[in-house]
């Protein structure tokens, strides 16, 4: 039968409706994940159009995924976070929204705070067990969507919760109606998508969940978890690792709408940011962020990368300020004590910073040579050099400059005593047979030793 596709305006055979495969063994996908070998890249040569949303949003989880991996964070630290995210994110909301634990009082109040706040951007969300106490919980804080779990890979399926798919399906689709009872919007994170089985399992469960939503009418998000970052960008690769693959089955076979489609990815391959773009570029509206990529062992998609990735792609940053970015990357050093690596794009320490002599040489002429982009305008950044052999009294002035960010009335010149004991010492170094340049914590400190603490080690 020939229908005319409302995504494409194209006449489309009708699409085949996937039935639940309720197999007696797990379908562990072992030729792809041989666990005693890196997992295998399995390509299938079949293409699925790129078909980016009108619109496309960053959403976080900084206070959720990402908290798990650090030492908690205080209310009055995720207070500050939220603001810096608000403001980040800018008037037109494109970090749409941030989720929360609800389990304990300091969860509450940090939730309560938030609220307090009057923000429109971003909503906040909460993360719950699936039971009927915690939607209720949900419900009475004001919460709009909560997120629940519903592992779809026979991994979980049948070695942690010990179910057929059958009655792990029906477990989650009784979870989805409690929500629907308390008046929730569910948010169902399909964790361990990129292991399951995708025509088997996942797509006649999301079939399942749409005919309920569109019963109770009350829409259900839909957020496809890379849970182990197993998932592959490349156009031809076959599922259950293709990004592409599951956005567009999830669209054509689940018909799930762009703006209830959601990416939440983690870093295990290096593949985090490239497979979020993917899933914007494929169909889905949101990807799920955290703040420095913070989160479960390798980190979740860094937020601040998808706010580069999301001007690259439409041109603008639409409201965004990106120099926020800088401040929260402060902030994380200063008052939460983070150690961020310095090597880390757009908040590390070094991010802007060359070692080679000859590189350094060309930033001082025109930084444009050697700097990615104007780091100072968009990232309240001055791009910087690391001392040296070469170094001369006006490099040096310029480092402790820029890497103290000192204002124009504290500024030092090529002639401060200062300047001329860091060269006096820099000599020294080298003509004692050093060969390596000088990192910023062995420079800061000498600097705070020779200015008797004028200026201290940030």
């Amino acid at each position: 039968m020939l229908e005319i596709s409302p995504k494409t305006n194209l006449l489309e055979q009708d699409t085949y409706k996937y039935s639940l495969q309720d197999v007696d063994e797990p379908n562990l996908y072992r030729d792809v994940y041989p666990y005693t070998e890196v997992p295998r890249v399995s390509f299938n040569h079949r293409r699925v159009p790129i078909g980016m949303p009108e619109d496309i949003w960053i959403t976080d989880t900084s206070f959720r995924d990402g908290q798990q991996s650090v030492e908690p964070y205080s209310v009055k630290q995720i207070v500050d976070l939220f603001k810096l995210m608000s403001k980040l994110g800018g008037p037109f909301g494109i970090i749409r929204q941030t989720e929360f634990f609800v389990y304990s009082k300091k969860d509450r109040d940090a939730v309560e705070k938030c609220q307090e706040l009057g923000l429109k951007f971003p909503e906040i969300t909460t993360w719950i067990r699936a039971s009927k106490e915690d939607f209720n919980l949900v419900r009475n804080l004001g919460i709009r969507e909560t997120g629940i779990l519903v592992s779809c890979s026979d991994y979980h399926i049948f070695k942690k919760m010990k179910m057929t798919r059958r009655e792990c399906m029906n477990h989650y689709l009784a979870a989805v109606a409690e929500a629907f009872e308390a008046g929730v919007m569910p948010r169902c994170h399909l964790e361990d998508i990129t292991r399951a089985d995708f025509y088997g399992f996942v797509v006649p469960f999301v079939n399942e969940l749409m005919k309920m939503s569109k019963d109770a009418g009350i829409p259900v998000r839909i957020r496809a978890c890379d849970t182990m970052g197993y998932g592959i960008p490349f156009p031809e690769v076959a599922i259950p690792r293709s990004v592409p693959g599951i956005i567009h089955g999830l669209q054509h076979y689940s018909d799930v709408s762009s703006d209830m489609l959601e990416w939440h990815g983690h870093n295990d391959f290096y593949k985090a940011v490239t497979n979020a773009t993917t899933a914007w570029l494929y169909g889905a509206c949101g990807v799920n962020c955290s703040l420095l990529g913070i989160g479960e062992r390798t980190g979740n998609v860094p937020l601040e990368a998808m706010v580069f990735e999301y001007a690259s792609l439409r041109g603008s940053f639409d409201g965004m300020d990106p120099t926020v970015i800088t401040e929260i990357a402060d902030y994380f050093r200063h008052e939460i004590g983070y150690q961020i690596p310095p090597m880390t794009p757009f908040v590390g320490r070094n991010f802007n910073v060359t070692r080679a002599g000859i590189h350094a040489d060309g930033l001082l002429k025109d930084e444009e040579i050697y700097n990615i982009f104007d780091t100072r305008k968009i990232l309240n950044r001055s791009a910087s050099v690391m001392l040296g052999k070469a170094s001369g009294l006006a490099g040096i002035a310029y480092w402790i400059n820029e890497n103290y960010r000192l204002t124009e009335s504290e500024r030092v010149d090529k002639h401060d005593p200062l300047v001329v004991a860091v060269k006096e010492w820099i000599d020294k170094e080298y003509e004692d047979g050093r060969q390596t340049t000088l990192s910023t914590n062995e420079v800061e400190e000498k600097i705070e030793e020779l200015s008797g603490g004028r200026f201290r080690r940030l």
